[in-house]
């Protein structure tokens, strides 16, 4: 049931009280031993607000700490870049771990307190400096931000050189040793920042990273398109990415909203009542999605850009798989550089209309778990040409085939779709319409149950075997997943097939939920009859 006031602009009220947010990043001090106050790396980083004891000083210091501890193990010894987004929390985080690394004998690079970093754009740093120093020491990178999180959240990713998402086995031990250090964090060695700021290497990310978008996007297309284009940075790090491109690369570009203020207090509220820059929510960019006539493409971004958001004049905001969908398809088609068998890589929580879609280019598919960090691999190599998630969160290759991140990017995923438009002189959600037209409608949707800890350890740890339905909403279950089939590796759940749909179940890193991803190829109806007997198969398979 969504919020009353859903889709409507902020009032008062929801604002954070941005001193009080602050004062308790340094104020309180987490009990490591408390499950809710420990560090804890989801699929995109320690997360959580100042105001829970679950994002302060204590917890920063420690994680910096203990990733100065893990590239050292790993022999990681050329400069960390370090990049921040808009959030409170953010720059008082970047600047205790500038403290702690520049004690360590860290060389830093970082931008300067007023400017703000994309996620993508730091990984693109990281890709460039270790492209150009091949056979000397490698970089790697931390991006301080809560991604869409509400605004009183704080967030904190590793990303190592390969320029992408760490690993399950980089993330456990940073987070098991920085719980260690929080027991006695103040021991831990730092040097104030306002003694070292004039030591800090001030590092643009911004100018190459746009001077370099015409490798991997056809922006000379676009600027002549005519196209009017319209960029909402939703109060994000892409806000002063976008006046770039706009004064210096597309001028028939407009930044909708340049406004940063860490209360978000121009944002419409998301389906559940709060601020939250989801760019892939109709709720949270009902701003753009009623004025989406003034523009032929409009696009949004979530506060580290590493997720897109489409609006077109016909159809409003595109669904994430629907221009996961479209986006393949036009690029694959479009990219002569790319090698010719370079594969499409999806998250199996994604819809199944990339299925067809990659039958009709006849490029193979490899489905993962969820997790960018499972596409970073293939983006390398080259050996995938696109890697895409259900949640918005995509990246493609250069036009030459070299790999351009590995790491969402938001931002090149909002230009493609000017690039398209331009191209083919029709939107992507008409380009959809025509995949519609071919396969029919798929009917997809994510919802959200309640599960305790206990429970959602229990869903992380199923088998098929553990599994004893054998119909799902009326149809044959033809398989179960535990594993992706396109790497084997654990999907943290499972996933429960049949000929008319499927749908998969697995266990919120964050919140005491779990999560049911469900697509029917039939109708709204029967997707509601799949959600109900997937919560009815999750319940058999918990209570054993």
């Amino acid at each position: 049931m969504a919020h009353p006031r859903a889709g409507q602009v902020a009032d008062p009220s929801d604002l954070i009280n941005v001193d009080e947010v602050l004062g308790a990043y340094y104020d309180l001090v987490p009990d490591p031993t408390d499950p809710d106050q420990m560090v804890s790396f989801g699929t995109s980083g320690h997360r959580g607000s100042s105001l829970d004891t679950a994002f302060n000083e204590a917890h920063i210091a420690s994680i910096t700490q203990a990733i100065i501890e893990y590239r050292a193990q790993q022999g990681t010894a050329g400069p960390l870049f370090i990049a921040k987004d808009t959030h409170g929390l953010s720059l008082p985080a970047w600047k205790t771990a500038i403290e702690v690394l520049h004690s360590a004998g860290v060389e830093v690079l970082a931008e300067r307190e007023d400017e703000y970093t994309p996620t993508p754009a730091l990984s693109r740093a990281i890709i460039r400096y270790n492209r150009e120093h091949a056979g000397g020491p490698q970089a790697d990178g931390i991006v301080v931000t809560p991604s869409h999180n509400p605004p009183r959240d704080g967030g904190f990713k590793y990303n190592p050189p390969n320029g992408g998402p760490a690993d399950t086995d980089a993330t456990s031990w940073i987070a098991d040793r920085a719980n260690e250090l929080m027991a006695d964090y103040k021991s831990i060695r730092r040097t104030p920042y306002e003694q070292i700021a004039d030591q800090v290497t001030r590092f643009d990310y911004r100018t190459p990273y746009c001077r370099e978008l015409s490798l991997v996007i056809d922006m000379d297309l676009i600027a002549n398109s005519g196209l009017r284009i319209g960029a909402d940075p939703m109060g994000g790090a892409s806000v002063q990415y976008w006046q770039y491109i706009a004064e210096n690369l597309l001028p028939n570009l407009t930044v909708v909203n340049p406004v940063v203020d860490p209360t978000w207090y121009f944002m419409t509220l998301d389906t559940d009542g709060k601020i939250r820059m989801d760019c892939s929510s109709p709720d949270a960019m009902a701003s753009l999605v009623a004025n989406r006539t003034a523009f032929d493409i409009s696009t949004g971004n979530d506060a580290d850009s590493d997720r897109h958001g489409i609006v077109t004049p016909d159809a409003g905001l595109m669904n994430p798989n629907h221009y996961l969908s479209v986006a393949i398809q036009y690029l694959f088609g479009n990219r002569s550089g790319w090698p010719a068998t370079a594969a499409i890589g999806k998250t199996l929580v994604s819809s199944s209309m990339i299925d067809n879609v990659a039958q009709l280019l006849g490029r193979r598919l490899v489905e993962v778990p969820v997790g960018f960090k499972w596409f970073v691999p293939g983006l390398i190599s080259g050996e995938m040409g696109f890697g895409g998630e259900e949640s918005a969160g995509a990246s493609f290759l250069e036009r030459n085939g070299n790999t351009w991140s590995t790491d969402k990017d938001g931002i090149i995923l909002d230009l493609l779709a000017s690039e398209i438009t331009a191209a083919t002189q029709l939107t992507p959600s008409q380009h959809y319409q025509k995949l519609v037209d071919q396969f029919g409608t798929y009917h997809y949707a994510r919802i959200d149950s309640d599960a305790n800890r206990e429970q959602k350890a229990r869903l992380k740890a199923l088998t098929p075997e553990d599994v004893t339905a054998k119909e799902l909403a009326g149809d044959p279950i033809t398989h179960v997943y535990s594993h992706a089939p396109g790497n084997n590796e654990a999907i943290g759940g499972i996933k429960v097939t049949t000929d008319a749909g499927w749908f998969a179940a697995r266990p919120s890193g964050t919140e005491d939920k779990y999560k049911i991803y469900a697509e029917s190829f039939r109708s709204a109806e029967h997707l509601a009859e799949i959600q109900n007997s997937a919560r009815q198969v999750v319940a058999e398979a918990l209570a054993g």
